[in-house]
C-alpha cells in the first residue's frame, strides 16, 4: 500500500505543481502571472493578479503533497482550487475532459481528499518525523472535502459575473424597442 500512495502522491503532486508553475513562472508552456490574470479577469475574478497568484501558489502545494509533508493541507490547498477550476471553468462543459469538461480537475480533487484520509504513507516526511498518525484518518478526509467545496465555492461567490455579449445586446435591443413603444403612444 505504501508504494501505491507514494505512486499516487508524486503523479498527481507533481502535475499539479507543474501547473502551478505555469502561473507564476510561466513554465511548461504557461502564460506567467500576468497571462493567467488577464484569464482570470475575464472568469469574473477580482483582482486577477492576485487571484492567479494565489492559485498558482495553491498548485505549487503540490510539491508539498508529493514529498508527504503537512500532507492534509497540501490537498486541501489542491482540493480548493479543483472546486474553483470546476465551478468557473468546466461546469458548463460537461463531464468529459475532451469537451473542457470537469473530470480531470475531479480526479485530481478526488485524489486530494484520499490522500487526506489514507495518510501519506510510509515513504513521506510526516512519517518520518512521527506525524503522519496525527496527520491522516477519515476525519482530515472529510475536513478537506467539506472545507474545500466551502472555500471554493465562497471564492465563486465573490466574482463579478458579467452578462455574455448576447444577453447584453438581448436587454439593450428591449429597451430600445420599449422607448420606440412609448414614442409612439
Amino acid at each position: 500500500m505504501s508504494y501505491g500512495i507514494l505512486f499516487l502522491r508524486l503523479i498527481v503532486g507533481a502535475t499539479i505543481a507543474a501547473h502551478g508553475a505555469q502561473k507564476l513562472f510561466g513554465w511548461f508552456g504557461g502564460h506567467g502571472p500576468r497571462g493567467t490574470a488577464g484569464f482570470f479577469g475575464s472568469l469574473g475574478f477580482r483582482p486577477p493578479l492576485a487571484m492567479a497568484l494565489m492559485a498558482g501558489l495553491a498548485e505549487s502545494s503540490g510539491l508539498f503533497f508529493a514529498a508527504g509533508f503537512l500532507t492534509p493541507f497540501a490537498a486541501l490547498a489542491m482540493a480548493s482550487v479543483m472546486v474553483v477550476a470546476i465551478g468557473s471553468v468546466h461546469w458548463k462543459n460537461g463531464f468529459w475532459a475532451g469537451n473542457g469538461g470537469y473530470e480531470y480537475n475531479l480526479m485530481i480533487w478526488t485524489a486530494a481528499v484520499a490522500v487526506a484520509a489514507t495518510g501519506p504513507g510510509r515513504f513521506s516526511i510526516d512519517n518520518a518525523l512521527g506525524w503522519a498518525d496525527n496527520l491522516s484518518g477519515v476525519w482530515w478526509g472529510v475536513g478537506v472535502l467539506g472545507a474545500s467545496l466551502t472555500g471554493g465555492l465562497l471564492v465563486l461567490a465573490t466574482r463579478e459575473m458579467q452578462p455574455e455579449p448576447e444577453a447584453a445586446d438581448a436587454a439593450l435591443a428591449r429597451e430600445t424597442d420599449h422607448e420606440t413603444e412609448r414614442e409612439r403612444v
